[in-house]
């Protein structure tokens, strides 16, 4: 693709996810590095984009403001603070930047739905930045989950993402500090969880959401582990755990009424380019590999920048699906701190 069609994304900060995010932009034929801002010097910036292979010709801001205000910027990833989330997504949104933002995506649903109506009035893109969703192989996991042949109807889903963090994380890391991320395991590990049992169940909402015993709280109350079951009308039902104190593990397990589904490295894939999941049904026990190209975050990046073009170069209007999806999965994050807040209390989502 040319680089007159290329999407020109711009970063905020240099650090450690903008370094992996800008290998899979540099990967994605129809985006570009357009400008890094920092709110240190700007020859820091100059370094980073140099040894991470920015163009040439990428500019480099100062602050927040000056790329947000820069008209050769399309669209903006921001690996901040979850705190900082309402703040600049909004101005992103209100200056007509399209957004790809970290999860967990704000610090409750209230907030997000701020950065919602920013969006919905600017007729901005919105897409969370949750990786694995954009795998081919998650594709694969739908179809086979939808199809009521081979699967059929869901029963019961459990999910699990887990690391054992190391004491410096424990003590240091943002996703510990309540000034800063504010929602633990909860909001990181748990965030793929909840979005791998809300996918099995053709993202419907469950009817209630009940914290499991054993959540662990550091002094400042962030979870740092946790789990949680939930239930859906029709008797279907799924469990989460997530925790920054347990052996790595990023498991799905799906069960139907024909069929089963396993996954152990949804989250990251053991290998770039192949990806397995396992099916069985009928007595027999299938393996299947899904080869790609790309890394799942190039795929990501591909994605979201053919929405933006659509939109661009093509008057079209925003795929609302993404900034549901998300608000769905804070919803239900909330729902577990909730519960969790309130020794295990059941947590009802009607009218939510």
């Amino acid at each position: 693709m040319s680089g007159d069609n290329q999407i020109r994304i711009g970063l905020l900060s240099c650090t450690n996810k903008v370094r992996k995010l800008s290998r899979a932009i540099n990967l994605s034929p129809n985006a570009t590095i357009s400008a890094i801002a920092t709110t240190s010097s700007i020859e820091e910036a100059k370094s980073f984009a140099k040894s991470n292979n920015f163009p040439p010709n990428t500019k480099l801001h100062s602050s927040y403001e000056s790329l947000l205000e820069d008209p050769d910027v399309d669209a903006v990833y921001f690996p901040i603070p979850t705190r900082l989330h309402v703040e600049w997504a909004t101005l992103a949104a209100i200056k007509g930047k399209h957004i790809l933002l970290d999860k967990p995506v704000a610090l409750n649903v209230a907030e997000f739905d701020q950065i919602v109506e920013a969006c919905e009035v600017n007729g901005v893109q919105f897409m969370d930045g949750t990786q694995w969703m954009h795998s081919p192989r998650t594709d694969k996991i739908k179809e086979f989950v939808n199809d009521l042949e081979s699967f059929g109807q869901i029963k019961s889903v459990y999910s699990c993402f887990s690391f054992a963090a190391s004491d410096d994380f424990l003590k240091h890391d943002i996703r510990v500090k309540p000034g800063l991320d504010g929602l633990g395991a909860l909001g990181d590990a748990g965030w793929y969880t909840i979005q791998a049992i809300l996918l099995v169940n053709n993202f419907k909402l469950p009817k209630t959401v009940t914290a499991l015993s054993g959540s662990v709280l550091n002094d400042a109350g962030i979870v740092l582990s946790c789990g949680a079951l939930f239930d859906w009308e029709d008797g279907v039902n799924a469990t989460i755990y997530c925790s920054f104190l347990a052996n790595l593990t990023m498991e799905i397990t799906a069960i139907g009424t024909k069929g089963s589904l396993r996954v152990h490295d949804f989250v990251i894939p053991y290998m770039e380019t192949e990806a397995v999941f396992t099916t069985s049904g009928g007595g027999c026990v299938s393996e299947h590999k899904v080869m790609t190209e790309l890394s799942q975050e190039a795929c990501m990046v591909m994605e979201f920048a053919r929405l933006v073009g659509e939109i661009k170069n093509r008057g079209a209007k925003p795929d609302g699906f993404w900034m549901r999806f998300s608000r769905n999965t804070q919803l239900l994050v909330d729902a577990v701190k909730e519960s969790i807040d309130n020794n295990l209390e059941p947590v009802f989502l009607s009218g939510r």
